[in-house]
Parts: C-alpha cells; structure tokens; sequence
C-alpha cells in the first residue's frame, strides 16, 4: 500500500492514466444513493447537489490509482475513502496507492473537510465507483473468455471464471474495460457486509510510515525554487488598520529583502486577510526577527475597548432575561412559575483558539495571470475561491494543492492565509511561503465563540421535570460573513439547544442578542461544546436536587424509545430527518453501555468521583463516564475515561476509537485550561505558556472506547467525542469534592 501527497488535476489523472498502456480510467458520477445496496447507506445532501465525482485508475501493471479527494489531519479519511472503493473493486489493499485531489469543485464536489462529513456523506459514493469498476473488469474478463458474465467474480485483484478456475489479473484486463461504458447505478451490485475485506476491518491509515518516522510532508514543509519566506504583522485589534510604520530597522536585519504592506478586509472579514505589514526574507527566522523591529502605529478600529471580563457580564445578563423563542412546546413558563419547586443556573464557556500543532502555513505563486499554491488546507475549493477574488483573476486559473495537515479542528478551512500567500507572490513576483507563528495564531484566530447560557427546571413533587427552559448567547458564527449579525443562526442553536431530547411536556429554547468583536469561526464541534456542557452538566444538578443517581436520572429524563421532534426551526446537520433522527432510544443504549462498561457506582478512593454525560451531535451519539480525581491543592487528573459511541455503521472502527481517544485530550485541554481573554480589544494570551494544552502527564491514565453496534447509516466520528467530556469532567468533580462547575474553564477554581 503506498500513499502519495503529489496533487492530481483532473486533466492530469486522465492524461496519466490514459497514457499508460491498456490503462483503464474510470471518472464515475457518484450516483444516487436509491441505486440498490444492501450495506447501510444515507442519502447525502450535499453530494447530489454538488453532483461530486472520483476517480479510480488501473494501469496495466494492476496498480489501482485512487483518488482522495477529502484533506488528511490525522482521522484518517485518505485511508477510509479509497479502501471503500477498494474493497468493492476487490482489489489487493497492497497494490493500490492514494494519491491527493487538487481543490476542484466541478470535478470532486464538496472538499471542505469539516463537519464529520467525509464517510458520512461519501461512503456510499466511493463504494458505487468501486464496484462499477469491478462490473467493468468482470465484463471484459466475460468477453475475453466468451462467456456469460454471471460466470465470472472479481475476487483479490484478479477476475476469476468459476466454472473452470481460469483467472484473468486486472492489469491484463484493463484495455478492454477501458471501452466499456460505466454501468448505470440501479446496474450495480454492491458487496454484502459480511463480505467487506476491508469496510468495517481495523487497518493502519495509509500515511502511518511516513508520519511516524517524520518523512511526511506538510503545508509547512513545502519548499519551491527561489522561494521566499514571509511572516506578516497583523492588526492587534479586529477590525484595526496600519497608520503608518517605519521598516528601516527591519530591512537592516540580515536575510530581510523587503517589507510589503497588505490591506485588510474590514468586518466582517470572511476568508479575506486582516491585512498588516508583511516582512519578506531568505528564511523564516530572518522574517521573525524583521518583524519584531517594525515600528508601525495601529489604528485599532471599532473594537479597541473589547474587554472579555464586561462582555461576559453582559452576556450573562442578556441570556438572564427573556430572548428570541425558537422552540415552545407546552407552555413552560407558567409551569415555571406555579412550580413548588425550580432549579437555576448560569453557565459560561470562554473563547478558545484552535491551537493546531502545524500553525497556518501556505505558499503560493502568481506568475502569467496564474496562480498555484500549497497549503495545509482543509478547504481547497474555498481557498481557490478566495484567491480568485483577492487577486481579480478566474478560479480555473487558481490551482490549490493539498498537503497533510498538522491539526485543523477547522482552523484550517478558513483560508485567510492562503490568500495572505497569493497577494504576496502578486506583490514580490516569486513563489512566497507565509507562516503563521504560535502568537499569530493565538492572536488572530477565528475564536470558538465565547457563551453564556441560563437553565431552569420546575420539578414534581417526585424530582420528575415537568418544565425545561433554555437561553444561550453568544456571537454568531455568521458574524464574521455578514453585517449586523446580532443573534444566532438556526444551525448554532441545533447544536445542543432546539435538539434537547429529553422527555419533557413542557420546554421553551431561546436566544438573546450578542454583539461580535473577533472572528467567530467553527471549532471541532462547534457549539455542540458550551451547549452540551451546560445540558448535561444541568441534567446531573437536577439528578442531585432530586435526590437520585444521576445515571437513573439521566435515563428518566430521556424517557423512553422515540424520535424527538425538535420544532420548526431545527436543522440537522444538513442530514434528512427521518434518515437521521433524534433517537433517544440509541441515546439511552450508549448510557447503558457505558455505565456497565465504567462500573457506575464502584467504590472509590476519598477525592475521587465519576461524572456521566451523554450527547447527540453529528447525528452520532455519545455517552462518556469520567473518573476524576481531585488533589488537597485543587489539581484535577483523570484516571479512567469510559466511551461509549453509536455512530451507525462504524466504516472505520480503528480510527473511531482514535478520533474518541483524541477528542478526549482535547476536551480536557479545553476544560482545564482553555481561555483566550481580550483586554483593550487584544488577546491576551500568546503561546503554550498561557493557552496551555493537556502534557502527557495530564492526559487520562486509561481511555477505554465501546463501538456500539448499529444496522443504521454512519454518522459523524471526527467531533462527537468532544462535547459530552467537559460535563462528565465537572460533574465527577462535583461527585469527588461537592463543588458544582458552571464556568470553564476550571483549573484555577479548585485551587486552595
């Protein structure tokens, strides 16, 4: 198996494959998903709408070529895709190499790796050109053998006749498929489950050689000839402008050849650069060192007062009063109001910075009206699009190569940096490489929003909840696209908020008004995080006010087996309700699980306590039981950390449990540590110092995954892990020492 990060156009692929003797090349629509299939399959929306297309090649040595056209950082989709398509080829997993897709829309459909959308959404797509191509091979073997095709089976990379056990090897076969026509998709026998070689199979991600031994290449690695090296300074404050500055001093540092100012993009900025002065060098470290004798004079812009200690304040009073009504069901309200008994609490979740630990890196070069360019990009297309703009030429001239990514968490599918790259080899006249330093990257960041949320609760005279009311604030994602954006967008709010499942009569969500003041942009499960942290965390308060183990609790208010009708206004990840329901009967199973599996309720030593939380995001569902253990000096370490996850069918199962494993690392980074604070509009943190991330010290002792067994589609893998961790955490906190945890992050709340 071999694995190659060379980016294909789709002109290129073709012209190679057809080049090769007797190559066969197949460029399949990825079909409908209603063609017969008797392996777990979901209609995909995004897929026939941007009407995607692989391709697959084999050359007539029988190597099979596959295209990944999804970006690699560590989850392992540049395996996952091409073994679905491998495995219905039938094709020897040793003999097949990946290689990556350039940033092309028309050709591949959706690209941007971010909403655990990848298997989701195109293993089905991969499996049909799979097996279209098997068909093809199967058709030729038939013809050559003069036979009925029913007669002949693909099996391990070679067409076998089973009545007389003649084989024909792919590579042979290649030129007489090659004439063949694509099969139409309700033509296409796809694989039963239990025959997958590979689909549903434990195998090591294709790049694992090359990453273990440092051979491999990421956006930060890329060199060109006659490259130059830029790093740029940025307006401290969002939405700030350069005055004037002096590069004197800069250009008298050795490897320093130039200074270039860039404009900015006012806000709400998009994908487009802040703008600054960027300092152009012979390495990066003669840039840094530039960099820090510039002497400019900042005006700071609309945002100079952006104080994070008085915007919490203000939030937390606005989501205190009544706001925007998304979802009503019963009349909550007036049960709050008669009830003999309610509960209340405030929760906060600061800003976080996505902390890669490959920082924003790009290079580009314009050159003729062209431009080509490298990147760490989880959103190719995007990038394409923004340079296009930036530089006032076509997209079809724009050409954006995908490398291996060091993180993104979605940092990375905002390409701001990309096109910061472009507009510098515009302004130089050679190939320029921007990197982003760990500053930058804390100081201008697309932040996780900032939250605020108000939760109350009417209980019966038995603990039961008979009334749910739920306000949540916070500056919209959507800010940072369009003006005057002020409330939240219906898909922030189905990330925790409208999607409550549990059963209720009587439940009211709302949103209240929130001014923006940095970037807002998607982090590793968006807003799935402070929502999820508040729900769950609110759920364990009830469980205790009632006097309950908070496990039986969590089940009752769950209720029992059933698909939740959020309201009008809920958006499901994109996904068909009724593929993809809220089903609180799969909620239920994973606690089950996970309470059995964690031994919910053993002994444990003084100082000690298990938290349990479950949530649904990326139609999968999660439940997680955290062991906590809290020092006499307030530090927090976790000894056991249980998973349970039902993610449909679980296409890949070794990289769900690490993409649960990982999301619980980062998780407890964000709940220990994670806060970017502003003062005077600036961040005030600056690097692993003061935005600290969990040391292998800090990590859990011992994660143990469960893959719940589902007949249902896949569901998303990459960010369900995340939300549920942070209020398993406080609520085992509050289990070990009686101290309830409502704002985050909490290191410094335990300590004496």
């Amino acid at each position: 198996m071999t694995a190659i990060l060379e980016n294909l156009s789709r002109r290129r692929f073709l012209v190679g494959g057809a080049a090769v003797a007797g190559g066969l090349v197949i460029g399949l629509r990825l079909l409908p998903h209603e063609s017969a299939s008797s392996a777990p399959a979901a209609p995909a929306m995004d897929v026939p709408r941007f009407n995607p297309t692989a391709f697959v090649s084999i050359d007539d040595t029988g190597l099979v070529t596959i295209v990944a056209h999804r970006s690699e950082m560590g989850q392992g989709v540049r395996t996952a895709l091409p073994m679905a398509v491998a495995d219905e080829l039938e094709a020897d997993w040793s003999r097949v190499r990946v290689v990556q897709a350039v940033g092309d829309e028309a050709t591949y459909g959706g690209q941007n790796t971010d909403g655990s959308r990848s298997l989701r959404h195109f293993l089905s797509p991969m499996r049909e050109m799979g097996a279209a191509a098997r068909q093809m091979l199967e058709a030729a073997a038939a013809h050559r053998w003069d036979v009925d095709v029913s007669q002949v089976r693909a099996r391990n990379h070679q067409v076998v006749h089973t009545p007389t056990g003649r084989t024909l090897g792919y590579g042979e076969l290649t030129a007489a498929a090659r004439a063949l026509s694509v099969p139409r998709p309700e033509a296409l026998r796809l694989k039963r489950p239990e025959d997958f070689r590979y689909i549903g199979k434990d195998m090591p991600i294709v790049d694992l050689a090359e990453m273990t031994s440092g051979r491999a290449g990421y956006g930060i690695d890329v060199r060109r000839p006659g490259m130059k090296y830029a790093v740029i300074a940025r307006p401290p404050v969002y939405g700030g402008r350069v005055t004037s500055y002096d590069e004197t001093p800069a250009l008298a540092v050795p490897g320093v050849e130039r200074v270039v100012k860039l404009d900015g993009t006012p806000p709400p900025s998009g994908f487009q650069p802040l703008g600054g002065v960027a300092v152009i060098a012979r390495n990066t470290w003669a840039a840094i060192q530039g960099r820090n004798k510039l002497k400019i004079t900042w005006d700071d812009g609309p945002n100079r007062s952006y104080d994070s200690t008085a915007y919490k304040a203000q939030l937390e009073e606005t989501a205190r009063r009544p706001g925007r009504v998304l979802r009503n069901q019963g009349d909550a309200p007036a049960t709050l109001a008669s009830a003999g008994r309610v509960v209340t609490a405030d929760y906060y979740v600061p800003h976080l910075a996505h902390a890669p630990m490959e920082p924003p890196a790009a290079l580009a070069s314009v050159a003729d009206g062209r431009c080509e360019a490298w990147a760490c990009t989880q959103n190719p297309q995007g990038a394409r699009d923004e340079i296009a703009k930036a530089l006032g030429i076509p997209t079809d001239r724009v050409t954006v190569n995908v490398t291996l990514l060091g993180g993104g968490f979605g940092r990375k599918s905002k390409p701001d940096y990309v096109v910061e790259a472009a507009l510098l080899s515009r302004a130089v006249g050679a190939p320029v490489k921007v990197t982003w330093t760990r500053e930058d990257e804390i100081h201008h960041d697309y932040y996780h929003t900032v939250n605020a949320q108000h939760l109350e609760a009417a209980l019966d005279s038995r603990g039961r909840a008979i009334a749910w009311l739920h306000r949540s604030v916070f500056p919209a994602i959507p800010s940072t696209f369009q003006p005057n954006v002020t409330y939240a967008s219906n898909g922030e709010l189905s990330q925790g908020v409208l999607d409550v499942p549990y059963d209720i009569p009587n439940i009211r969500c709302e949103n209240g008004e929130a001014e923006p003041h940095v970037r807002i942009g998607w982090f590793r499960s968006v807003l799935n995080i402070p929502h999820a942290f508040a729900v769950c965390s609110f759920a364990d308060e009830l469980a205790h006010a009632a006097g309950r183990d908070p496990k039986d609790y969590l089940l009752e208010l769950l209720g029992p087996p059933r698909h939740v009708d959020a309201g009008p206004h809920y958006e499901n990840y994109g996904d068909d309700r009724k593929v993809y329901p809220i089903d609180t009967g799969r909620l239920r199973r994973v606690v089950e699980v996970v309470a059995e599996k964690a031994q919910w309720g053993r002994h444990l030593p003084a100082g000690h306590g298990l938290g349990i939380a479950v949530h649904r995001s990326f139609v999968s569902y999660v439940a997680i039981v955290v062991e906590a253990a809290v020092g006499k000096d307030g530090t927090v370490s976790v000894p056991r950390v249980d998973i349970a996850v039902d993610c449909g069918f679980a296409a890949y199962p070794d990289r769900v449990r690490s993409q649960m494993e990982g999301a619980a690392v980062m998780a407890l980074s964000s709940v220990l540590y994670g806060e970017v604070t502003f003062r005077d509009g600036r961040a005030q943190q600056n690097n692993f110092n003061d935005f600290q991330v969990a040391r292998m010290n800090v990590a859990p002792s011992d994660t143990r995954v469960y893959i719940v067994g589902s007949p249902e589609p896949p569901g998303g893998v990459g960010e369900p892990g995340v939300p549920p961790f942070a209020p398993a955490l406080c609520n085992a906190i509050f289990a070990a020492t009686g101290k309830r945890i409502r704002r985050l992050p909490v290191a410094d709340q335990l300590r004496s």
